[in-house]
Parts: C-alpha cells; sequence; structure tokens
C-alpha cells in the first residue's frame, strides 16, 4: 500500500479517546481499535497484517522511532509525542504510550500502544524540536548516517537540559 502525500490538515480526537493498536515483535499489527481506524482513516483489513509505520508521517524524526524501538525491544516502556498520517494525508499529534507484551516465560511477543490527545503547548514545543532533528536527517544523503546524527544531537540536546528522554516527555505534558 502506497503511503499518502501530507495534506497539512490536522485531524482532532476527543479527549475521552484512546486510540489502541498491538502488533507482533516485527511492527506488524495484529489489533487496532474503532478510533484508531476512525482517525487514521482506514478499516480493519486495510491494517491487519501491515507494518504499523503505515501511519508513519515523514515530519517524525527516526531517531525518535529508533529510541522508541530500541527502548520496547530492552523491555521497558516508553512515552513519545508523535504525529501520525492518515490515509488521506491528513495528520494527528498523540501522546503515545508504548509498551511491550511478555508471554508466561518472559518473552517479548508483542507490542501495546495506547495514544491519547496531547497538550497543545507540548505538540508547539516539540514540532520545533522535531524539524531541528529531521533538518540534521535530511542533511546527510545516506539515512542511516543521518539518522545517527540526529539521534546523537537529540541525547545532546538532553544532556544539555540534564534531563533523560522520559523527563523530558512527562515535563511537556
Amino acid at each position: 500500500m502506497k503511503q499518502a502525500v501530507p495534506t497539512g490538515v490536522e485531524r482532532f480526537f476527543a479527549e475521552d479517546e484512546i486510540i489502541v493498536s498491538k502488533t507482533d515483535v516485527h511492527g506488524v499489527i495484529t489489533y487496532a481499535n474503532q478510533v484508531f481506524l476512525k482517525v487514521a482513516g482506514y478499516s480493519e483489513s486495510e491494517v491487519i497484517g501491515k507494518p504499523h509505520n503505515i501511519i508513519r508521517h515523514p515530519d517524525m524524526p527516526r531517531c525518535v522511532f529508533k529510541l522508541l524501538w530500541d527502548t520496547i525491544s530492552q523491555g521497558e516502556e516508553i512515552f513519545a509525542l508523535v504525529i501520525n498520517l492518515c490515509k488521506n494525508g491528513d495528520h494527528y499529534w498523540v501522546l503515545a504510550h508504548v509498551t511491550p507484551t511478555f508471554d508466561e516465560r518472559g518473552k517479548i511477543v508483542g507490542y501495546h500502544s495506547s495514544r491519547r490527545v496531547p497538550e497543545p503547548s507540548a505538540v508547539t514545543l516539540i514540532k520545533s524540536i522535531y524539524q531541528e532533528l529531521l533538518a540534521v536527517e535530511n542533511s546527510n544523503p545516506c539515512k542511516s548516517e543521518g539518522m545517527a546524527r540526529s539521534g546523537a544531537a537529540l541525547i545532546e540536546k538532553l544532556e544539555s537540559l540534564n534531563i533523560t528522554y522520559p523527563e523530558f516527555i512527562f515535563s511537556l505534558v
């Protein structure tokens, strides 16, 4: 399925709604609730069995997703502010809480993501940070090198604030 071209139109969902999805360990969607389907504009059959990055917005720095995947693959939870892409190219912002799902032996068998409406002030602040990270990513013709450099820039920014990534996200929300 070809990813949509961003329209610049923002979609919203209600503060009492929660977007939920589950994936296997490879990020393939195994479950999506009705709020997810409604906001993203997909049918269930269009997302089940597809990579979760079907909703990856090009304004979302790859280094943040790398941080997210590195964290959850180690068995830890993470919170992140994320811009997602709808099927028609519109976008929506979320405060994502992603956790690993374990089997009875403690092995990670998938991931669970619950996403809520973020504070508008947090979105305003994170947009400028993401733009800086994207500029670093896009300044290198090699995608992996660009992502590594933007990740280093993110760590440098957090160290200058003397704060961890989780502390930073919680300071925004």
